[in-house]
């Protein structure tokens, strides 16, 4: 199976357990992984028949951005509950990354990977 890959995916949205996370936004990092067979749309070349990451990215960041959680975890699932019931993906894993969460890491988050049912 091939993979169609979105790194880096900014998206600001209200998460965190602690209350006064409950009040702002914060940005986290998306990178995700798709699996998707690629051979018609190479043999086409259409968009028609390709895996639409910009279509991925929009709802994805509309979703997120008036979403409100307080776990990585379940955001990540609702994330990936989402894209695989409104695109052909046979199976996703997803990084989520909060940057700021912890003064003294570069980066903390989770990674998960799912597949259609």
């Amino acid at each position: 199976m091939d993979i169609v890959f979105i790194h880096g995916l900014e998206v600001k949205t209200t998460i965190g357990a602690y209350g006064w996370e409950q009040g702002i936004k914060q940005t986290l990092i998306l990178d995700l992984e798709l699996s998707y067979d690629t051979l018609t749309a190479a043999t086409s070349d259409s968009l028609d028949d390709a895996l639409d990451y910009a279509a991925i990215s929009e709802k994805i960041t509309e979703f997120l951005e008036r979403s409100h959680f307080q776990l990585l975890e379940t955001l990540a699932e609702k994330v990936t509950d989402l894209i695989l019931s409104t695109f052909n993906i046979e199976e996703i894993k997803l990084k989520v990354s909060k940057p700021s969460a912890v003064k003294t890491a570069q980066n903390v988050g989770v990674i998960i990977t799912r597949r259609q049912s």
